[in-house]
């Protein structure tokens, strides 16, 4: 078809159809396409914006929620002091020996005794003996009863320098003029149950432990 040939309202017809026909076509290659698009993205839009006004919600406790975990830390730490959760045997025979220098008295053996497992800790128990001054005894058992980590003590038994063997002491020693008492007891401590409950606290029981 030669359009010259063409009158100018047929023309014009012609130009108009190819119009709609190359609209038509655009609509249903990109112009569709990217309505699709911009819906999915409007529909992700609104849900990202309801999660953000449902998260909104917990922002005013945020500032509560650190302050709780801060204070379970430092609980936390304080009861790993209380009840350690490694056997630091050395450690604590030197807390005790510290405070035995501090009463003033000699602590002249640590002996170890048996492990016992309990369900959430393991007992670790040691025989101590030590001589002193009557009222500096005292005041270490006072001094260890006041420990921050737990040391229960027991089957204290009393004598005087005279007569140690009254007090179940295994050899007299060269005491000081001022010491005036013998002593021995079990003491105690504590760790978490994690720990290997067949191992030995200090070597085996009934054997002198390494000061």
């Amino acid at each position: 078809m030669n359009f010259g040939e063409l009158s100018g309202v047929k023309l014009l017809g012609v130009l108009v159809l190819a119009g709609v026909i190359g609209t038509g076509a655009l609509y249903y290659t990109v112009f569709k396409s990217q309505r699709e698009e911009n819906a999915a993205a409007q529909v992700s839009l609104q849900a990202k914006m309801r999660e953000n006004a449902e998260l909104e919600a917990y922002k005013p406790k945020l500032a509560d929620i650190e302050r709780q975990l801060a204070s379970l830390k430092q609980q936390l730490e304080i009861e790993r002091r209380i009840v350690p959760d490694e056997k630091e045997v050395d450690n604590f025979m030197r807390m005790v020996s510290g405070e035995a220098r501090k009463a003033g008295i000699e602590i002249r053996r640590y002996t170890a005794k048996a492990v016992s497992a309990k369900d959430f800790y393991t007992e670790v128990p040691f025989e101590v003996e030590l001589d002193g001054p009557y009222y500096s005894m005292l005041g270490f058992f006072d001094r260890v009863s006041k420990l921050e980590r737990i040391v229960n003590v027991n089957n204290l038994l009393l004598a005087s320098t005279r007569k140690p063997s009254d007090a179940k002491a295994k050899k007299t020693y060269q005491y000081a003029p001022n010491e005036s008492v013998v002593a021995t007891c079990v003491t105690t401590t504590y760790f978490s149950h994690d720990l290997d409950p067949s191992a030995a606290a200090a070597g085996k029981p009934g054997q002198p432990a390494k000061r």
